[in-house]
């Protein structure tokens, strides 16, 4: 007898939105890409692998339908489903994990030049202002009663809030770096860290140290 398919988080979260409403595998992937692709991407191709695993494990069941002249199969979520989500959501999970190339980039700035690292500082920002257009976009819809799925806007609300002050912390950041990296010197291998530039950040560093205290 075979072995289920092991349940990732990434099925949970398939069966999160299976636990919204029904969907098909299409309309899944692109749920899937707009409510959940900033904090959960993974490829296509992979997702359509998900609802396959809920299905084996009884925790959804498909329906084949015809759209005109075309097949397509709608998953929906059993009782068994709505449990296994409830258990899941009673472990709080991992903390996020920050993949930043243009960071590490800096990381290095001494073997290229100011300029170099002026171009990945600005990229940096215009990053932060073109995904913030979305964000801002879906704030103002939600914040007018007319977004997607507008019942769940406590729920949606928590990761906007979080997206908004990541953008601008981000284009924040990139203000700051830039007004750094023009005081350096033209070889970067000759910059020096400012004294007080360093007190400052290890005073912001230790939020978390003041919070224990207090």
């Amino acid at each position: 007898m075979s072995t289920p398919p092991r349940l990732t988080a990434t099925t949970y979260a398939v069966l999160g939105l299976l636990a919204v409403q029904p969907w098909s595998t299409y309309e899944l992937t692109r749920q899937m890409d707009r409510t959940l692709g900033r904090v959960w991407p993974r490829a296509q191709s992979k997702l359509y692998e998900e609802p396959k695993k809920l299905v084996a494990r009884g925790l959804a069941e498909a329906v084949d339908e015809t759209v005109g002249r075309r097949p397509r199969t709608v998953y929906s979520i059993t009782d068994a489903g709505r449990r296994a989500l409830a258990e899941w959501l009673q472990e709080p999970g991992e903390g996020p994990v920050l993949e930043f190339e243009q960071l590490v980039k800096l990381s290095f700035a001494e073997h290229g030049t100011r300029n170099d690292a002026l171009r990945t500082i600005a990229a940096a920002r215009t990053w932060a202002e073109e995904r913030n257009v979305e964000n801002l976009a879906a704030a103002q819809q939600y914040a007018a009663g007319e977004g997607p799925f507008q019942h769940r806007a406590a729920q949606a609300m928590l990761a906007g809030a979080f997206f908004t002050e990541y953008y601008a912390m981000v284009g924040r950041w990139a203000d700051w770096a830039r007004e750094q990296v023009e005081g350096w010197p033209e070889d970067p291998a000759a910059a020096a860290a400012g004294p007080d530039d360093l007190a400052a950040i290890a005073e912001r560093a230790g939020w978390s140290a003041r919070e224990r205290r207090d």
